[in-house]
């Protein structure tokens, strides 16, 4: 008798991400490898004293990160990809029902931060990283790999990100500045009206 699976969506009552995420995963493996506690201190003089409270510098530079390591630059599609990943979602210290920042946060929260911090971060998180033995050597790769379509083992490529760091930052930033002078032109323009 053929089969059919019919989806009904259910209310989780007794469902934990971290259950979901196995034990040899790349950002279950990150998440062990990283304290990125020194990130309050550090960005604390780029906020404000009142107003509404900002996203998570913690959250904000792991999704940075993980634009990065995915090679993806536009903050919408880093969102979009970012809620579709279980193993990333838990990564960020976000559960399945929680919703992800505004990719609009995400670029002027980028804004706030001089390069130097960026440096400094992601320089950190790879000194972590090769603490914990997650990196050596001169190559830098990730625990995952493209295969084409038919997963021929010749077919095998390892992955790596398309760009190095800097520039992946100054696309980044080419891009959040690009934004932000739209921004201003438009309320340029209602002001004109």
């Amino acid at each position: 008798m053929q089969g059919k699976k019919i989806y009904q969506e259910k209310l989780f009552n007794d469902f934990r991400l971290s259950d979901r995420i196995p034990g040899h995963n790349f950002y279950r493996l990150l998440k062990g490898c990283l304290d990125l506690d020194f990130l309050y201190s550090l960005t604390l003089v780029f906020y404000g004293k009142s107003g509404q409270k900002s996203i998570d510098p913690v959250v904000f530079f792991k999704l940075c990160l993980v634009g990065y390591l995915e090679n993806i630059i536009s903050d919408r599609k880093l969102i979009d990809h970012c809620s579709m990943r279980l193993d990333i979602l838990y990564f960020l210290g976000y559960d399945i029902d929680e919703e992800l920042p505004w990719h609009s946060t995400i670029s002027r929260t980028r804004q706030l931060f001089p390069e130097s911090v960026f440096e400094e971060v992601f320089t950190r998180i790879f000194e972590m990283c090769v603490s914990k033995g997650m990196v050596n050597g001169s190559t830098q790769a990730i625990n995952s790999a493209p295969v084409n379509a038919n997963a021929s083992m010749d077919s095998l490529e390892l992955k790596v990100p398309e760009q190095d760091l800097m520039s992946h930052l100054a696309d980044i930033r080419h891009i959040s500045n690009r934004d932000k002078e739209t921004v201003r032109k438009a309320k340029g323009n209602k002001a004109v009206k």
